[in-house]
């Protein structure tokens, strides 16, 4: 495997330490060789005690000790290079040797406008042979226009079973517990549809700014960001229909369905049915945070929206009249991202205080599945009140430690399993259905709504919902 980007924060915090448990796990074949590789001029040395300062930070002191990352270290090596030089590439493949048989993993952990680049020095070094395969971290371009570019930049090198376009959403345990849910029990089945769902709620939240993105992020925006990968993949999940297989292919050609279904949100339907804004200053966790345009590397006048909703509508039989609401944001009052599906009311109402029935599938912070059913409060008189069918998965499967989610991706990767990773076309259509919107809020000069950090967003998200007689789920 071997990481361009070794030297930065994702490669440092997320992927070694997923690299070193699966190692600890005996998840890798004894014969697996991690290269990280960057343009710092360090030694292996060096490399292997700044890794070993990033692991101990984020591997938990149980899972970590001395004879464990000794042997992790003897699979872990750097190699200088700038991924911009193909002479660099031609020193690489002398450094590689021949590689025979072996699986060669690229992992591209860089800025996006050096995909190109190292897929086409990859090919002209000899590098991308038939057993190589390339990872690709998002943002997979800034509009539909560049992320065809990138696509077919990279495929021309590799071929599509060959490429994996990463989302670690997909990643997460309660993301495939979805899946299970929807297609392991016949319980939800029949419910499943506009005849029983009012609608259904999208969304991810966070505390933290922009922390050391701020460069990144003032050129994409939470649009960019996070709808048209993350959210978008999650609503895909919800509303596919069955894949005939559970397999890389049936998987992906279902989720495809669900983006050419959606409708497009374009003209007026921009005004009204999206809402972009951004962070003012505010406090979190009782500490004072500054606006967005004061932040580090954020230009003083920008208009990058940090928070995004939108009502979204899909063209299928069993979505028909449901509407999806889906929202995300920095500097909220609370980090959660989750998934709750609104039931409709009960036909009759017999008692007071009868609420809807809400299924909630919550990725984080913690990981767990509740339905919310209404039942009697003790004593005299039929009052209700909101009770939770609660499955716990870290108290369900305790005995199992949670795998994170790059552990479970890179995994597939190394075993060539591509159902969890984006296939070209699906990345192409969300941006086709991405762009209207983004142009529509630069034609018309739709200014990012002001929030407060610590809040729940602009109040104009409040009222895309309060308009229909629906909220938030807080």
């Amino acid at each position: 495997m071997l990481v361009f980007g070794g030297t930065g924060d994702l490669a440092l915090h997320k992927l070694l330490p997923a690299l070193y448990h699966l190692h600890r796990d005996g998840r890798l074949h004894e014969g697996t060789r991690i290269l990280a590789l960057a343009r710092s001029p360090i030694t292996r040395a060096a490399y292997q005690a700044q890794a070993q300062r990033r692991c101990r930070a984020q591997v938990a002191r149980a899972d970590f000790d001395a004879a464990t990352w000794a042997s992790f270290a003897e699979r872990l090596d750097y190699f200088q290079i700038d991924a911009s030089q193909s002479a660099d590439f031609s020193r690489l493949a002398r450094h590689l040797g021949p590689v025979g048989e072996r699986v060669q993993v690229y992992y591209l952990a860089t800025a996006p406008n050096l995909f190109e680049d190292i897929a086409r020095h990859l090919k002209t070094s000899g590098l991308a042979g038939p057993n190589s395969r390339i990872v690709i971290e998002k943002p997979i371009g800034h509009s539909l226009e560049s992320a065809k570019a990138i696509n077919a930049a990279i495929g021309a090198v590799f071929d599509e079973s060959r490429v994996f376009r990463i989302d670690h959403y997909l990643g997460k345990e309660t993301v495939q517990n979805l899946m299970a849910l929807r297609f392991a029990n016949m319980l939800f089945e029949p419910l499943w549809r506009s005849g029983h769902i009012d609608h259904v709620q999208i969304s991810v939240c966070e505390t933290l700014g922009v922390e050391n993105r701020g460069a990144y992020y003032d050129r994409s925006g939470a649009m960019r960001d996070m709808v048209q990968n993350h959210l978008l993949q999650l609503l895909c999940l919800v509303a596919m229909e069955a894949p005939a297989q559970f397999n890389a292919e049936s998987v992906r050609d279902e989720k495809l369905k669900i983006l050419q279904a959606l409708k497009p949100i374009q003209g007026m339907d921009v005004h009204d049915k999206t809402v972009r804004g951004q962070y003012t200053a505010g406090k979190i966790g009782g500490q004072e945070v500054p606006a967005y345009y004061f932040e580090k590397n954020v230009d003083n006048d920008s208009d990058t929206e940090t928070f995004v909703a939108l009502q979204v509508a899909i063209n299928t039989w069993r979505w028909a009249g449901v509407p999806f609401y889906l929202r995300t944001g920095k500097r909220l009052a609370k980090k959660t991202s989750e998934i709750v599906i609104h039931f409709k009311q009960v036909p009759h109402l017999l008692f007071d205080n009868t609420q809807p029935n809400r299924l909630i599938i919550r990725l984080q912070p913690e990981e767990r599945i509740s339905l919310q059913l209404m039942g009697k409060t003790p004593g005299k008189g039929m009052r209700l009140a909101p009770v939770e069918l609660d499955l716990n998965l870290a108290q369900a499967f305790r005995q199992k430690r949670r795998w994170d989610a790059y552990e479970r991706l890179l995994l597939d990767v190394i075993e060539g399993d591509s159902t969890l990773f984006m296939r070209r076309d699906e990345v192409e259509a969300a941006w086709k259905w991405v762009d209207p919107i983004l142009k529509g809020w630069q034609d018309n000069y739709q200014d990012p709504r002001p929030y407060a950090a610590g809040s729940n967003g602009p109040e104009q998200a409040q009222s895309l919902l309060e308009l229909q007689g629906r909220k938030w789920a807080e």
